[in-house]
């Protein structure tokens, strides 16, 4: 299936953005139906993920909704600042994950939780930034997962100009393993200059990156029809590089198309853009107020092509019992448990500290303000014992 060459569907001069995307699915790669059934697709069969690995593959889904879930909850408590969810959007992250190798690097935004875990990166660690307690959260050299990304679109130059490093390693050393970088980014993000001058730059130095864009209908409140008349994949051909759309809430068309996507960027035919059709279920961060600007009549032909109830309907029908389910859901308990003690324990470092970030050596300016502030805290010390 060549996705980069059909508009069928398209009214390209109606000038209406009120168009049904869905319409668009005979262009998208599919290898389990709403109904939970498999569908043969040729180019991508090499690639398809084992059945034997199909029950990891919805424990991740369960274990990172069940995580966002908590996390939500903990935000509307007042124990985190903000929250990004990610509901909806769950075979679309661990799909594309789970392809990568421990070689690979993934740069994210803020809302790749899923890819996290399938990085390995432990699940309260992504909630020290939205804590406050940290700018971070993880060491990104020992997952090959950057750090969450928050000025939109950034992390698409990042990711090329590692690729571009991996292709000068093993230009200079030949015996480096292959590798690829993998740039995430949104509908919304697309329309940033930076993805453009990322993609210029993949496509001139044929960079061995991938290009993830989870299309999930909204950049905030603007819906993404307002911001592309055709699908983002084809926005590959005007670069010179593969464009493919996959249906983002099957788990297994997104671990398959990733998974053929960064063996093509290793072996060095350059970079790959998949757009994964899927939907934002949530709201944008729990700042935002979806009601607002959509109504539930659009999200509910959505509710039917649930990754999970796909995957788990698959699941039943080939003889995965209850028990595996039951143990699932006391699992996700035990990590819900185990999150919120964790982040309840975490704790705001010295203020000092923030001034020893700023730059990797002393500086005189910085030295100055904290000796300034720390003069300023002991002033409210010495009047409180003053008062006593």
């Amino acid at each position: 299936m060549d996705v980069a060459q059909s508009t069928s569907g398209l009214d390209l001069d109606s000038g209406s953005h009120g168009r049904d995307p869905s319409q668009d699915v005979q262009e998208m790669v599919q290898l389990l139906t709403e109904d939970g059934l498999l569908v043969p697709e040729s180019r991508f069969s090499a690639y398809a993920p084992d059945p034997s690995t199909y029950e990891g593959l919805y424990r991740d889904m369960y274990l990172i909704r069940r995580f966002d879930q908590e996390s939500t909850a903990l935000q509307r408590q007042g124990q985190l600042a903000l929250w990004v969810p990610l509901t909806g959007q769950e075979a679309a992250q661990i799909g594309s994950g789970r392809a990568m190798q421990p070689a690979d690097y993934a740069f994210p935004t803020y809302r790749e939780h899923g890819v996290a875990l399938t990085r390995g990166v432990d699940l309260p660690d992504v909630l020290r930034l939205f804590r406050g307690v940290t700018n971070g959260g993880w060491d990104p050299r020992k997952h090959n997962f950057q750090l969450y990304t928050l000025v939109l679109a950034a992390q698409t130059l990042h990711a090329v100009g590692y690729a571009m490093g991996i292709q000068r390693d093993r230009a200079a050393n030949p015996a480096t393993p292959a590798a690829a970088s993998v740039a995430y980014f949104g509908d919304g993000a697309s329309s940033e200059g930076d993805v453009h001058e990322a993609m210029v730059f993949a496509a001139s130095f044929n960079a061995p990156v991938v290009f993830f864009c989870q299309n999930n209908h909204w950049a905030i409140s603007v819906p993404s029809d307002v911001q592309t008349r055709v699908p983002l994949a084809h926005r590959a051909a005007g670069y010179g590089f593969p464009g493919i759309r996959v249906d983002g809430n099957d788990v297994l068309a997104v671990n398959a198309v990733t998974a053929w996507a960064l063996d093509h960027a290793r072996q060095g035919r350059g970079p790959v853009l998949i757009e994964a059709f899927t939907y934002r279920m949530s709201a944008h961060t729990t700042a935002d107020d979806p009601t607002k600007y959509r109504a539930s009549a659009d999200e509910e032909p959505w509710v039917a092509r649930d990754p999970l109830l796909r995957l788990e309907t698959h699941l039943r029908a080939n003889g995965t019992g209850d028990s595996f389910f039951e143990y699932l859901s006391a699992e996700a308990d035990a990590q819900a448990t185990r999150l919120r003690s964790a982040v309840l324990a975490m704790e705001a470092p010295d203020l000092s500290q923030r001034f020893n970030t700023a730059y990797t050596e002393p500086h005189p300016l910085v030295q100055e303000e904290l000796r300034l502030w720390q003069d300023y805290e002991a002033g409210f010390v010495a009047e409180t014992e003053g008062g006593n």
